[in-house]
């Protein structure tokens, strides 16, 4: 049994919060963005987070180790966007397999100092494959409800690019996250499978859906149970659900993935509700308590925080995670 499984049977395990609200505290300009590096580039590089990796590589470390000390296991690299499908907004295509390579090395090796600390508790590297900011699924033009933007092919070369890029960089997991299309997330784990059988490895995925709204649903109209099955063919390390709600809102979706699920359940939901600004008012506390509320029904393995999260609001989780014993990972009947 590998470290990681082994962590993950004894204890629930704590991912990271925002990395996207972390470094709004840094307020990078545009210079900051660019570097020395980057100080020519002919397009507007401020808001690709990514590109910090290659740029101002110490404040994304500084993110890792402040997740680490609040009592993180897992840590997400910088590659939410790390994509050549992303990061032609930029025209940074070229880049991806490097800003995915450094992002994962800057994660690893932080997460290798606080394992030589703290042998007994070891640090773990979730490599982030975000949804892109295209749909295989959905027409953007109300008009022509068949034309697609992306088709499944590209999206899977994509991947394959980012996760290879990722596990040279020495990634413990891969974690295909935010997902508002399960076709996009399908070609992932396509990508992710060929890699498998190419480099005759096992590495451990996680996949976690998003649910947008009220209704209950993906933002492709899955309900969380279609959304399950519709990746249950993998064999997964966890499933589960991040961002778009808080942690009260996506309580019922957990309980129809967990009493569903042969795998760890995984949840990382926002800070509450965005207010009027677009920003997260929760506080470490107030998400505790509602977080709390999980792991007193037994619904999860993996907790966490999207948007609005920070260090404060992981240390708070940790603090009520480590009284609860995780979710049995149990094989499901037949009936």
């Amino acid at each position: 049994m590998s470290k990681l499984q082994d962590a993950l049977q004894k204890r629930i395990l704590i991912l990271d919060g925002a990395m996207g609200t972390m470094l709004q505290r840094y307020k990078f300009t545009e210079d900051d963005f660019r570097g020395l590096r980057f100080k020519d580039w002919l397009d507007s590089v401020q808001g690709n987070n990514d590109l910090l990796s290659l740029t101002q590589p110490r404040a994304i470390a500084e993110i890792h180790a402040k997740y680490f000390d609040a009592g993180a296991d897992i840590v997400e690299t910088n590659t939410f966007s790390g994509t050549t499908i992303a990061m032609a907004d930029y025209r940074m295509e070229e880049l991806v397999y490097e800003l995915n390579y450094e992002s994962a090395k800057i994660a690893r090796r932080v997460a290798d100092e606080f394992t030589a600390k703290e042998p007994q508790k070891p640090r773990f590297v979730a490599g982030a494959m975000g949804p892109t900011n295209k749909t295989a699924s959905m027409s953007p033009d109300v008009n022509d409800p068949g034309y697609r933007a992306i088709t499944f092919n590209e999206l899977r070369k994509a991947y394959k690019q980012q996760a290879e890029a990722l596990l040279d960089g020495g990634v413990d997991i891969l974690l295909v996250e935010t997902i508002f299309d399960t076709l996009n997330a399908k070609a992932a784990l396509f990508a992710i499978e060929e890699i498998k059988e190419e480099r005759g490895i096992d590495i451990p995925v996680m996949v976690s859906g998003t649910i947008t709204d009220a209704s209950g649903r993906t933002l492709s109209g899955q309900t969380a149970e279609a959304f399950l099955i519709s990746i249950s063919h993998l064999e997964l390390l966890s499933v589960g659900f991040n961002c778009a709600l808080g942690a009260e809102q996506l309580t019922p979706y957990l309980e129809v993935v967990s009493n569903r699920s042969e795998c760890g359940i995984s949840a990382y939901p926002n800070a509450g509700l965005p207010n009027a600004f677009g920003e997260y008012d929760q506080t470490p506390q107030e998400m505790a308590d509602q977080v709390k509320e999980y792991l007193e029904k037994g619904l999860i393995n993996i907790i966490g925080g999207c948007c609005g999260t920070t260090p404060e609001h992981i240390k708070a989780i940790a603090e009520v995670a480590k009284n609860f014993k995780p979710r049995k990972i149990r094989e499901l009947s037949s009936n």
